[in-house]
């Protein structure tokens, strides 16, 4: 009767654990799909000819970064709507602003930073922006925005 009850018990583990991993792999499929059609866009607009990361930016309008390198292999960013239109495609060249680094140094000289959640680069209507997340000392989520061409601040959304 006991090995009956063990059994059961991890059955229902193994399948619990089955159907948790398909409903996460089926979440997370819509967001895989756009962002490999925005590589294929920002390759098929020579925008880029290599990719090297993307990730999905939710600004005023959302854009999925895409990282990579153009022909003559300077470090670029383009930034593709969700909506995958060409002509609203924004790009930008790495060297041309400031890096994750400095944007970095630029807040833990004037905020209270705990915990950096994390760092991403986007494009917002003042143009290209470091999005930059951390929770503070008492535990509060902040959104700070700094300019990509120059290090200034943008936007600040303090104590969440």
């Amino acid at each position: 009767m006991k090995n009956w009850v063990v059994f059961i018990i991890l059955f229902i583990l193994s399948v619990s654990l089955v159907i948790s991993i398909l409903v996460l792999s089926n979440a997370m499929a819509p967001i895989k799909d756009i962002e490999q059609k925005a590589e294929e866009l920002a390759i098929s607009s020579n925008s880029l000819s290599i990719v090297t990361d993307s990730y999905i930016y939710n600004g005023n309008k959302p854009y999925v970064t895409v990282f990579g390198e153009d022909e003559e292999g300077n470090e670029k960013a383009v930034f593709v709507p969700i909506s995958l239109e060409e002509k609203s495609i924004q790009e930008v060249y790495l060297q041309d602003g400031i890096s994750k680094e400095e944007a970095l140094s630029v807040i833990n000289q004037e905020e209270d930073v705990k915990k950096i959640l994390h760092t991403k680069l986007g494009y917002e209507e003042a143009g290209v922006v470091w999005e930059i997340t951390y929770t503070n000392e008492a535990e509060k989520l902040n959104y700070v925005y700094i300019l990509f061409e120059n290090g200034q601040w943008w936007k600040r959304i303090l104590n969440l």
